[in-house]
């Protein structure tokens, strides 16, 4: 969305209402169920101007540990001061890029600020549970279902060779 910010900055409001959908960027960690609902505000303070939006999409994804379907709504909060053009030097945009939003030509652009950090805040990965146990390194069933009947001690394979020794003895005596 691209803001109309002229009415603000001739002083006829002091705070604009933002409210629309927004197209996500697909991520790899989940299926995006839809657009971003993206809700907030900018406000005119005595010059000083501040952009307050979140948006939230809904995913499905996959457990990581036990593959269960996850699914949930995800948001992230977007905080920005908003400068006009040629207020600040390239030095300050550069150092400061995630604090301030620009006004060119009386217009703002929500969007791409908005992807960008959905995209960088959202998960790597989903559990079903905090405390997930995943699932049976041998069989594969979920280790939530209960006992699979699986043993539970592996011996090392790098000591099979002394066992084998140590068998060896056994049968001698």
């Amino acid at each position: 969305m691209v803001l109309d910010m002229r009415p603000m900055l001739r002083g006829e409001v002091d705070r604009i209402d933002i409210d629309y959908l927004l197209t996500p960027d697909e991520t790899d960690s989940a299926e995006l169920d839809g657009d971003a609902h993206v809700k907030g505000f900018v406000t005119d303070e005595a010059g000083y101007m501040h952009l307050e939006l979140t948006a939230t999409v809904a995913y499905r994804a996959e457990c990581a540990r036990c593959l269960e379907p996850v699914s949930g709504d995800f948001s992230v909060m977007l905080e920005r001061t908003v400068a006009a053009e040629g207020t600040l030097t390239e030095e300050q945009l550069e150092e400061n890029v995630d604090e301030y939003a620009v006004i060119e030509d009386g217009k703002l652009d929500l969007d791409e600020a908005i992807r960008e950090e959905l995209l960088l805040s959202f998960p790597m990965r989903f559990l079903c549970d905090e405390d997930c146990p995943g699932l049976c390194p041998k069989c594969g069933k979920p280790k939530r279902l209960g006992d699979c009947g699986c043993p539970t001690f592996e011996p090392d394979p790098r000591l099979a060779v002394l066992k084998t020794l140590l068998d060896k003895n056994e049968e001698e005596q």
